[in-house]
C-alpha cells in the first residue's frame, strides 16, 4: 500500500520503519532538515521537506492516490488540519494522533466529523486501555473500547447458577443498550446467536455503556469479586485515562501525581479517584500512601527510568502486581528481571491500531478480538448503493456469523435493535467470525 506519514518524530519514525519493514511504500514528511537527512539516511523511504499542513507539500508526498495518510507530528493542531487537508485531497483514508483529551470529547465538539477524518488517535489513551485489559484480567476482561470510546466490551465469566443460565439470549431481555456479542465454551470462541444458551463456565462478552453493562452483570454473576486497591504513579494523559476507565464499583483508586496544578484537574474530573500530591519516586512517600496493601501498582509518569524506579520499589514494599508504561524499546529485556508483571508501550500500541487500518474498500479498521484472529472487530463504512442499505437488519442477508454491534451516526454511537437501517454515511461496527469474512465485505460494497 501507499503510505504518508506526516511527521518524523519517534512515534512517525518508529511507524515509517514498521511500516517498510512489512513491504509498503512510505512516504515522510518533516519540516525539520536534520530530521529529513536522519529518515533518509536510516530508512528506505521516500522523505519530502516541509510542512504538513501545506497544500504543496501535500501534493509533493502523494497524498492525492495514497491509501492511508497518518498525521503524526507533535502539533494537535497540524495533526487535525493536515489530516482532514489529505483527505480531502484524495487519500483514501486519513488518521491524526491528538494529544489533548479535549479532541476526543464529543460533547463539546466532534473534531473527527467536522474535520472528515476517518480516526483521531490518542497514544496516552491507547496505553491505558492496555493497561485496564491487565488490570481487568481474568474477572471482567475489557476487551475493547471502540465506537470512539462510547462503548465497551467486558468479558465475564458466568461460575455459577444464574437466572440467565439455560435461557435462550433471545429471551433474557436484555436493556435496548446492552448485547452479547460472543460466547466461549471449552475453549472454543464462537458469535453469540439468538438460539444459544448460557452454561455454568462460559465466558461471554457483554457490548453496551459501562454502566449499562453494570446494571445487568448481576444476571451471569450473582457474588462480585472483591474490590482491588489500584495506585497509579503519574497523572499525565495516561494516568488520567486510566483512572477515569477503572472507576466504578471494583476498583478503589489512588493516583499520586507530583505537580499541584495538575492535581487539582485530577481531582475535578475524576469522580471517585483520591488524587494526591506526592512524588512517587520517593519510598518514604510510598511508606506513607501504604503502597504495600496495593492489588496493583501501575507506572505511566512521563519518564521510562522514573516508572521503573518506583516499580522496583513498589514491589519491594509488597505490591502484588506491578505494571508500566515503558517507551524505550532497548529496556524490553529487562523489566521482567526487575519484577515488572506487565509492561505496555505505546510505539507497539499504536503500530497495532496502525495495522488495523490496512485495508482496501469500505472497511476502515479490523482488530483481532481473540489471539487466533478467528473473529475480529471490524469497523465499516456505509456508502452509496450498498446491499446493506436495503432493508432493515433484521430484512437484510447479512452472513450468519456477522453481528452488528454498534451503529455510529454523526455523533451519536447506540447498540442496534433489529428494526434500525443502515444509511450511507453511517459507520457500523461489526463483530465477524473468519467464514463470513468475505460474504460481510460484499454486503458494504457497491454494486456496479
Amino acid at each position: 500500500m501507499r503510505i504518508v506519514v506526516l511527521g518524523a518524530g519517534t512515534v512517525g519514525t518508529s511507524i515509517a520503519d514498521m511500516l517498510c519493514q512489512h513491504g509498503h511504500s512510505v512516504t515522510v514528511v518533516d519540516n525539520r532538515p536534520a530530521r529529513v537527512r536522519r529518515v533518509n539516511e536510516e530508512l528506505d523511504v521516500r522523505v519530502v521537506g516541509g510542512s504538513a499542513s501545506e497544500s504543496s507539500i501535500l501534493f509533493q508526498a502523494g497524498v492525492l492516490g495514497s491509501d492511508l495518510c497518518l498525521a503524526v507530528t507533535g502539533c494537535d493542531e497540524v495533526n487535525l488540519v493536515a489530516a482532514s487537508m489529505a483527505k480531502g485531497m484524495g487519500s483514501r483514508r486519513s488518521v491524526a494522533r491528538v494529544y489533548g483529551p479535549v479532541f476526543r470529547d464529543l460533547s463539546t465538539f466532534d473534531y473527527q466529523r467536522h474535520f472528515g477524518i476517518d480516526r483521531l488517535l490518542s497514544m496516552e489513551h491507547l496505553s491505558a486501555m492496555e493497561l485496564v485489559r491487565e488490570i481487568r484480567h481474568p474477572g471482567a476482561s475489557l476487551v475493547e473500547n471502540f465506537a470512539r470510546g462510547e462503548l465497551e466490551m467486558h468479558e465475564l465469566e458466568v461460575n455459577e447458577e444464574t437466572s440467565a443460565v439455560g435461557v435462550p439470549l433471545a429471551e433474557l431481555k436484555l436493556p435496548a443498550g446492552v448485547r452479547i456479542g460472543s460466547v466461549r465454551r471449552d475453549g472454543r470462541l464462537r458469535l453469540a446467536g439468538a438460539d444459544d444458551r448460557i452454561a455454568v463456565g462460559d465466558q461471554i462478552t457483554l457490548i453496551g455503556a459501562r454502566e449499562d453493562i453494570d446494571d445487568v452483570r448481576g444476571l451471569f454473576q450473582r457474588s462480585q469479586p472483591p474490590k482491588q486497591r489500584i495506585v497509579i504513579a503519574g497523572g499525565g494523559e495516561t494516568g488520567y485515562h486510566l483512572a477515569r476507565a477503572l472507576e466504578g464499583r471494583r476498583f478503589s483508586i489512588l493516583l499520586m501525581e507530583t505537580d499541584r496544578a495538575r492535581c487539582e484537574f485530577l481531582a475535578a474530573h475524576l469522580d471517585q479517584t483520591t488524587v494526591v500530591h506526592a512524588d512517587a519516586q520517593r519510598r518514604v512517600t510510598l511508606e506513607e500512601e501504604r503502597i504495600g496493601d496495593a492489588d496493583i501498582f501501575v507506572a505511566c509518569a512521563g519518564d521510562d527510568e522514573d516508572n521503573i524506579m518506583a516499580c522496583v520499589e513498589a514491589r519491594e514494599l509488597g505490591a502484588k502486581k506491578i505494571l508500566s508504561i515503558v517507551s524505550r524499546p532497548d529496556y524490553a529485556n529487562v523489566v521482567g528481571k526487575l519484577g515488572i508483571d506487565h509492561a505496555v508501550s505505546p510505539r507497539i500500541v499504536v503500530a497495532k491500531q496502525i495495522f488495523g487500518f490496512l485495508n482496501t474498500g469500505a472497511i476502515i479498521s479490523r482488530m483481532p478480538l481473540s489471539p487466533s484472529g478467528d473473529i475480529e472487530i471490524q469497523e465499516i463504512e456505509v456508502v452509496e448503493g450498498a446491499p446493506a442499505t436495503r432493508g432493515t437488519l433484521a430484512e437484510l442477508n447479512l452472513p450468519a456469523q456477522c453481528l452488528i454491534a454498534a451503529i455510529i451516526r454523526e455523533s451519536f454511537v447506540r447498540v442496534p435493535g433489529a428494526d434500525d437501517r443502515l444509511s450511507p454515511g453511517d459507520t457500523i461496527v461489526a463483530l465477524v467470525a473468519e467464514p463470513a469474512f468475505d460474504g460481510t465485505k460484499r454486503m458494504f460494497t457497491p454494486e456496479s
